[in-house]
C-alpha cells in the first residue's frame, strides 16, 4: 500500500499547519526530514531539512504506531509554522521521496474505515462535524462520530443473528424432536428490533433537519410586510422592500441560527390572483416552498384569511403592529423577539425527537430492514413450515443493517462519500 501525505489543516496562512504522513513508509519518510523521531505516541521538536541539508522549518513531531493512529497505519504528523511558503517547501520535499504520493480527497478517513478504526456511519459523522456551523449540528455530528448509531445497529444485528439461529436450528433438526417452540422468542426479538427501528425512523426527519437546516416560510398577501419582517429577523437588508405590491417575485433565503439550530428563513411572493405571468410563477413557487417548509408564519393585516391552509404548530400573526394591538412589526421591531422565541420553541421541541439516523441512505436501509422484519414476523406467526423463508428474510434484514454501517461491498457509495472530503482527511 502507498504511503500518503497531505496538509491536514486548512489552506492559507495560520499559526500552525499540520502535515500528515500515513502508511508503511511514514516513519522512514519523516526520519529523512527530521533526522530522528521521538518514541511512538510521544512528541518532540525537530528541525525539518531537505535531503541536501537545507533548513526548512522547526516543527513539533508526533508519532503514532500502526494500530494506534487515526488511519490505523503508521502515522507521523508535522506541526509546522503555518506559512504558505513553509508548507509548500515541506510538501515539495515529501513529493521527492520514493514510495510517497499526495493523498486523494478523503483517503485518510477511507483508510480508517478499511482498517476498522471507523464504521461508515462514523465517517459520515466526521464529515458532518467538519461542516457543522451550529451547536446542534456539532452535538449531533459527535454522536455519529462516537459510534452511537453503529452501536444501536450492532445490537439489532446481534438480536437478528440470535433469531435466525433459532429458526435455523428448527430447520436443521426438522426430523428430530426440538425441545421447545422457538417461535415466541423469535417473535419477541423481532418485536424489540421493530419497535427500536420505528423510533429511529420517526426521529429521522428532525435529525436530518438539524443536519441540513429547518426551513421557515413567511407567507401572506402582497405588501403585508413579509420582506420587512425577514430583514428584521435577519438583522440586515436581505430583501427589497417597497410599497408596490408584487415586488418579491422569487423566494429569498436567509440562513441563521436560533438557539443552536440551523434555520433558513424564506421570504415568498405575496399570495393573490394576478395576470402577470412572472408574478404568477413567483406565487406558484412560493406555494410549493411554503408547503415543503417545516414551519409557516402567516402575516395578515385586518383579519386572518380563511383560504390559507395552515398545519399544526404554524404561526399566524397580525402584521404592521406599529402602535397598538398584539402582533409583529418588522419596521419598528415590535413583537419580533416574541416571534423569534415562538419559532425557536417550536423547532427546539421538534429537534428533541431527533434520532441517530441523519441521511437518506440511513432511512432507506432502515425501511428495508423493517420491511423484511415485518414479513419474517408474519411467516413465523403462521407455522413452523414457513421458518426457512422467515430465516432468509432475517438474513436480508441483517444485510440491510450491515450496508448501513459499511460492512458489505459498497464501493460506489464509498467513492461518493469520500470525494466530499478535503485532502488532509
Amino acid at each position: 500500500m502507498d504511503t500518503i501525505y497531505a496538509l491536514a489543516s486548512a489552506q492559507g496562512k495560520a499559526g500552525v499547519a499540520v502535515v500528515r504522513i500515513s502508511g508503511p513508509e511514514a516513519f522512514d519518510a519523516a526520519t529523512s526530514l527530521c533526522g530522528s523521531l521521538p518514541a511512538p505516541r510521544q512528541h518532540a521538536v525537530r528541525r525539518i531539512k531537505t535531503a541536501s541539508g537545507e533548513y526548512l522549518d522547526e516543527a513539533l513531531v508526533l508519532v503514532f504506531p500502526e494500530g494506534a493512529s487515526f488511519t490505523g497505519e503508521a502515522v507521523v504528523e508535522l506541526h509546522l509554522h503555518g506559512s504558505i511558503a513553509v508548507v509548500s517547501a515541506v510538501l515539495r520535499e515529501l513529493s521527492e521521496l520514493r514510495g510517497l504520493r499526495l493523498a486523494d480527497p478523503g483517503e485518510f478517513t477511507r483508510r480508517a474505515l478499511e482498517n476498522g478504526r471507523l464504521d461508515l456511519a462514523q465517517v459520515e459523522g466526521l464529515a458532518d462535524l467538519i461542516e457543522a456551523e451550529t451547536e446542534a449540528q456539532r452535538v449531533q455530528a459527535l454522536k455519529s462520530l462516537s459510534g452511537d448509531l453503529g452501536q444501536v445497529v450492532s445490537d439489532w444485528r446481534t438480536k437478528l443473528i440470535r433469531a435466525s439461529a433459532l429458526l435455523e436450528a428448527v430447520i436443521d433438526f426438522a426430523d428430530e424432536d426440538v425441545p421447545e417452540d422457538v417461535g415466541p422468542e423469535v417473535l419477541s426479538l423481532i418485536a424489540d428490533i421493530t419497535h427500536s427501528l420505528q423510533i429511529q425512523l420517526d426521529g429521522f426527519k428532525s435529525a436530518e433537519r438539524i443536519r441540513s437546516g429547518f426551513e421557515v416560510a413567511i407567507i401572506g398577501a402582497p405588501n403585508v410586510g413579509k420582506s420587512t419582517l425577514l430583514n428584521a429577523l435577519a438583522g440586515r437588508d436581505a430583501a427589497i422592500t417597497s410599497e408596490v405590491a408584487g415586488t418579491t417575485r422569487d423566494v429569498i433565503e436567509v440562513r441563521m441560527e436560533l438557539d443552536g439550530l440551523p434555520v433558513t428563513l424564506l421570504d415568498t411572493a405575496g399570495l393573490r390572483e394576478t395576470d402577470d405571468i412572472v408574478e404568477s410563477l413567483g406565487i406558484e413557487r412560493a406555494i410549493q416552498r411554503a408547503s415543503a417548509a417545516d414551519l409557516r408564519v402567516l402575516l395578515f393585516e385586518d383579519s386572518e384569511p380563511s383560504d390559507v391552509a395552515l398545519k399544526d404548530d404554524d404561526i399566524s400573526v397580525a402584521s404592521k403592529a406599529d402602535h397598538d394591538g398584539v402582533g409583529v412589526s418588522g419596521l419598528t421591531g415590535r413583537g419580533v423577539d416574541a416571534l423569534i422565541k415562538r419559532i425557536t420553541s417550536i423547532l427546539t421541541l421538534r429537534s428533541k425527537s431527533a434520532g441517530l439516523a441523519t441521511r437518506e441512505r440511513h432511512r432507506v436501509a432502515m425501511r428495508e430492514t423493517l420491511s423484511a422484519l415485518n414479513y419474517a414476523e408474519t411467516l413465523v406467526s403462521q407455522n413452523s413450515e414457513q421458518y426457512d423463508i422467515a430465516a432468509e428474510e432475517l438474513r436480508v434484514a441483517i444485510r440491510h443493517l450491515e450496508k448501513l454501517i459499511g460492512r458489505v461491498d459498497v464501493e460506489m457509495l464509498l467513492d461518493e462519500i469520500f470525494s466530499s472530503f478535503c485532502l488532509g482527511k
